[in-house]
C-alpha cells in the first residue's frame, strides 16, 4: 500500500480513529486526574579544594575537582549518605526505597552537584534535600579526610538551599494528554488496517482496480430515496443520482466503440446489487438521448423489471422463445420516449435451457436488427449459471457491483466465470457508490469532455449516419 491507500484508509475509518484517539486523551486526562501530585525539590553543591597558592596550584585544585565530582555524584544514592538523612529526619522508608526518589547529576566541566528529592509533600521534599546535602557534606569530608590526620582537601558547600515547591512536578497533564491522543491514533490506524484486512466487501474504485483491469464504466451515487423511487424519471434530472446514470450513457459509448455491440447484458454476482435498477434505468437514459431501445427482463428466476415499470409480464420472453406469441406483439411501449420493454413473461422450469437455446440466439439478433440498442438484465453470476450462458449470445456485459455488498472474491470468481465463456466484459459499475468520503466516486473524465453530449451508442463507430428509428 501506498500512501494514498493509507491516507484513503484513514478518511474510510475515520470514525473509528476518532473515537481511538479521543479515548486515548480521555485516558490520559483520567491518569492525570488520578494519580497523586509529585512535588520536587532542588538543592545545589559547589565542590573546592581546601589548597591556595600559585595559579598552577589553583588549576591542579580545580582539576582535581572536577574528576571527584563524579564520584561525589555517585555517592548520593549510597546507604552512606542516605541512611543519616533518614534517621536525622525519622523517615519510614529505607535507604533503597528512598534512592529512587533522589537523583544526583553534575553539569560538564563544572564543580558542581545537583540534587533534587521528589515527594508526595513539598515541605517533605526539601527537608530530604537538605538533609541528603548535609550528609553528603560530611560523608565527603569523612572519605577525603586523609588517615595521618588533618582536614580534608576537599570541602562542599551549599550554594542553593532546598525550598518547597509551590507546584507540583507530575504528574505532566500536558504530556499525558498528548501520549494518550498519540497512543490513540495508533491504536486506531491499527485497527482500521486490521478492519481493512478482514472487511473483503467493495466500497469503491480503487478496491475494484486492486483485483481487476477491467474498466470502471461509472458509479450510481447513494440515494436514500431510490428503494421506494429506483427509476430515473423519479428522480431529480440534476441529482447526483440522475447524473450517474446520464454518465454511464457516456462512458459506455466509449467503452463499446472497438465491439460495436448492439446488445448489452447487465448482470451481477451476488442478488441484491441492483443489477435489475441499473440495466432498467440505463434504457431510460438511452432512450432519453434519443434512442430506440429494448429493455429484455432476461432474470427468469426473480424478474423485478415489470415491477419497476408497472408492466404485465404475463406475456413476454419466456413465451416469445417457446412460440406462444410472436415478440412483436409481446413488447410494451413505456413512458415518453422510445423504450419498449419485453418482460420476463411467466417463469418457467428451466431458465438456462431457454436462456441458452438457438431461439434466444435467434430473438436477440431480430431485436438487434429492429432496435438502435438492447439491454438485458440477467441473473447473478455465482448462484446460477443462466448469465454465463447468456453471455455468449451478446455483445457485451456489464458487471454490476454494489458497494458494501459484494465481496472482492465473489467479482473475481464472477469475472472468471465470463472469461470462462469467451464474454466481452465491458466494464463494472459501482452501484450504491457515497457521494462524499474516501470511497466518492468521481463523476468527470478529461478524455471525455470532448465528447458532444447529442452522440448515441450505436452512432458511435459511423458519426455519420442517423441511428434507425423503428421497432420489432
Amino acid at each position: 500500500m501506498d500512501l494514498q491507500e493509507y491516507l484513503r484508509l484513514l478518511r474510510r475509518n475515520w470514525i473509528l480513529v476518532t473515537a481511538s484517539m479521543l479515548l486515548g486523551l480521555l485516558g490520559g486526562g483520567v491518569a492525570s486526574v488520578m494519580v497523586q501530585p509529585t512535588y520536587t525539590s532542588e538543592t545545589q553543591l559547589f565542590v573546592a579544594t581546601q589548597s591556595s597558592g600559585s595559579v598552577t596550584e589553583l588549576q591542579q585544585g580545580n582539576s582535581f575537582s572536577q574528576a571527584r565530582v563524579q564520584s561525589y555524584v555517585k555517592t548520593v544514592a549510597s546507604p552512606l549518605v542516605l541512611q543519616p538523612a533518614i534517621d536525622a529526619l525519622g523517615l519510614g522508608s529505607t535507604a533503597a526505597e528512598l534512592s529512587k526518589r533522589v537523583t544526583a547529576s553534575t553539569d560538564l566541566n563544572t564543580v558542581l552537584i545537583n540534587i533534587a528529592v521528589s515527594d508526595k509533600s513539598p515541605v517533605q521534599a526539601a527537608a530530604i534535600a537538605q538533609a541528603v546535602a548535609d550528609s553528603l557534606i560530611r560523608t565527603v569530608d569523612s572519605l577525603e579526610k586523609p588517615k595521618s590526620g588533618g582536614a580534608s582537601p576537599v570541602s562542599l558547600s551549599i550554594v542553593k538551599p532546598a525550598v518547597a515547591p509551590t507546584e507540583p512536578s507530575g504528574p505532566n497533564t500536558r504530556l499525558n494528554l498528548v501520549g494518550g491522543l498519540l497512543a490513540g491514533l495508533v491504536l486506531g490506524a491499527g485497527g482500521a488496517l486490521l478492519r481493512s484486512t478482514l472487511d473483503t466487501r467493495i466500497r469503491g474504485e480503487a478496491d475494484v482496480r486492486q483485483i481487476t483491469d477491467v474498466s470502471v464504466l461509472g458509479g450510481i451515487a447513494f440515494d436514500r430515496d431510490a428503494t421506494k423511487n429506483p427509476l430515473l424519471t423519479q428522480a431529480a434530472p440534476q441529482s447526483p443520482r440522475a447524473e450517474s446514470f446520464r454518465q454511464l450513457r457516456t462512458n459506455l459509448q466509449f467503452a463499446n466503440v472497438s465491439a460495436h455491440a448492439k446488445t448489452v447484458l447487465v448482470t451481477s454476482s451476488i442478488p441484491g446489487e441492483g443489477k435489475s435498477t441499473t440495466a432498467t434505468n440505463l434504457a431510460i437514459a438511452l432512450a432519453q438521448s434519443g434512442q430506440v431501445v429494448c429493455l429484455v427482463d432476461a432474470d427468469l428466476r426473480r424478474p423485478m423489471v415489470s415491477e419497476y415499470l408497472g408492466l404485465d409480464r404475463s406475456v413476454g420472453l419466456t413465451t416469445a422463445l417457446v412460440g406462444d406469441t410472436d415478440v412483436a406483439e409481446a413488447l410494451q411501449h413505456w413512458g415518453e420516449d422510445q423504450l419498449y420493454v419485453l418482460t420476463s413473461g411467466m417463469i418457467p422450469p428451466n431458465p438456462s435451457e431457454l436462456l441458452g437455446s438457438q431461439e434466444m440466439r435467434s430473438l436477440i439478433e431480430r431485436l438487434e436488427d429492429s432496435f438502435d440498442s438492447v439491454v438485458i438484465d440477467a441473473p447473478p453470476l455465482i448462484p446460477v449459471t443462466d448469465a454465463a450462458v447468456l453471455a455468449q449470445h451478446v455483445g457485451g456485459v456489464i458487471m454490476v457491483a454494489g458497494a458494501q455488498t459484494v465481496r472482492r472474491h465473489e467479482l473475481q470468481k464472477s469475472l472468471n466465470a465470463l472469461n470462462l465463456v469467451g464474454a466481452t466484459v465491458l466494464g463494472v459499475v459501482l452501484n450504491r457508490v457515497p457521494t462524499k468520503g474516501a470511497d466518492a466516486y468521481s463523476y468527470s473524465y478529461a478524455s471525455y469532455a470532448s465528447v458532444e453530449a447529442g452522440t448515441s451508442w450505436a452512432t458511435v463507430g459511423d458519426l455519420g449516419e442517423e441511428p434507425p428509428r423503428r421497432r420489432a
